[in-house]
């Protein structure tokens, strides 16, 4: 524990959207509402302002951008750590990773800031991405993750788990949307009007399961003659053709009547809270599943792959939700029986909670300040920088 400001920079590309961002707005926020100084560098994004109205700052630098020219931003950074009097620094993806650790390990090791990383996914094992484990200290976001980086990168470093965590005061038991929204849902899809709604939530891209949820739907409308499957999500470019496949299937399939596509939607909460079930069908592990955690919270039964970080919210929280990665027939018969006679769903365990994902982050951080590198300043206090600004490098913008 220290007794002082911490000032705390998280780095990554950008501040689009994503689970990554989210986390990132999360920590900064908490850490501003403890007193603390959070700093964020990323390429900027529709998130920023919203990251500024919560207490941090933003540092507008292009350190996602995979261009050589992005190595210029080295030297820069590394007058930037010790000019801010950055505590802690936080790298959450790989490139801006590899820019910060160049710039890191050519510091003075006895006021260099503390490096920390967090593996956000199941990284494809090489040279790239072997620099998360290079940090000081690595978070790992579920258990999967954790036993991933220690069997495939061997770190040195410790790894603690922090899983990814919700508010359950935003998604409570039992939670009915308002009349208002309902009444806009029903407007704007009518046809939904009486339907069991199995909904799978998720960009569109190939590893999500989409195919497995179009014969998911196929095999239940036989037996439940009201089914209708939703598929919430938004789509890339480069994936129109795989939707206009899926399209194709469905097509073949004559499920145009039983199956509704509704892109990206800022209300998925709402939308899973009026399903009668959720499914999460990826076919390749995810490092937590945020939306099976968000699903389960609310009351709405899910039926998931049981593998990775979504394995591991199934086992704490809906064991019997749980089916073999690709196994349709076994999918099928969970889906009918929850349907027919919802499942008992566990609470959500406190290591699912925001609370927790912050207060044990937090904690990372303060034990390796607590070493009393830094003790002589406080960057909280350097003039000029105030929190919730956002700051711009004119001299590097020019560079690259």
């Amino acid at each position: 524990m220290v007794s002082r400001s911490l000032s705390v920079l998280q780095v990554l590309p950008s501040l689009e959207s994503g689970g990554v961002e989210r986390g990132t707005l999360e920590v900064g926020r908490h850490l501003a509402g403890q007193g603390h100084r959070s700093l964020v560098m990323s390429a900027g994004g529709r998130l920023v302002d919203t990251l500024i109205a919560e207490g941090s700052e933003h540092f507008c630098w292009p350190v996602g951008e995979k261009a050589p020219r992005t190595l210029l931003l080295i030297p820069r950074l590394r007058r930037f750590l010790a000019e801010q009097q950055i505590d802690i620094v936080h790298v959450r993806s790989r490139l801006p990773a590899w820019l910060v650790y160049l710039a890191w390990r050519a510091m003075d090791p006895a006021v260099r800031p503390h490096l920390v990383s967090t593996f956000h996914g199941f990284y494809s094992v090489g040279r790239y991405s072997s620099i998360m484990a290079r940090s000081e200290q690595i978070i790992a976001v579920s258990e999967s993750i954790a036993e991933h980086v220690a069997r495939e990168y061997r770190p040195q470093a410790p790894v603690t788990t922090i899983h990814r965590g919700i508010d359950p005061a935003e998604y409570p038991a039992g939670y009915r949307p308002a009349e208002e929204w309902a009444q806009a849902w029903a407007d704007e899809y009518p046809r939904l009007r009486g339907k069991c709604l199995v909904t799978l939530p998720g960009r569109i891209s190939r590893l999500k399961g989409h195919h497995d949820f179009v014969e998911l739907i196929a095999r239940l409308k036989s037996a439940v003659p009201n089914v209708h499957g939703l598929i919430v999500g938004g789509q890339e470019e480069r994936h129109r053709g795989y939707v206009a496949e899926l399209e194709r299937a469905i097509s073949r399939r004559q499920l145009e009547s039983q199956i509704s596509f509704t892109g990206h939607r800022a209300d998925l909460r709402e939308i899973m809270s009026v399903s009668s079930l959720v499914v999460s069908l990826s076919s390749r592990p995810e490092s937590f599943g945020r939306t099976v955690t968000e699903a389960l919270a609310l009351g709405v039964p899910v039926v998931a792959y049981a593998h990775g970080g979504v394995g591991e919210i199934m086992a704490a929280m809906l064991p019997s939700g749980a089916v073999p990665v690709n196994d349709l027939a076994r999918l099928h018969e969970v889906c009918l029986r929850f349907l027919s006679q919802p499942p008992v769903i566990t609470a959500l365990p406190e290591r699912f909670t925001l609370a927790c994902m912050l207060r044990r982050t937090l904690a990372v951080y303060e034990a390796l300040a607590g070493d009393g590198r830094r003790s002589a300043g406080c960057a909280a206090s350097l003039p000029g920088r105030a929190p919730g600004r956002q700051q711009e490098d004119s001299g590097l913008a020019r560079q690259v």
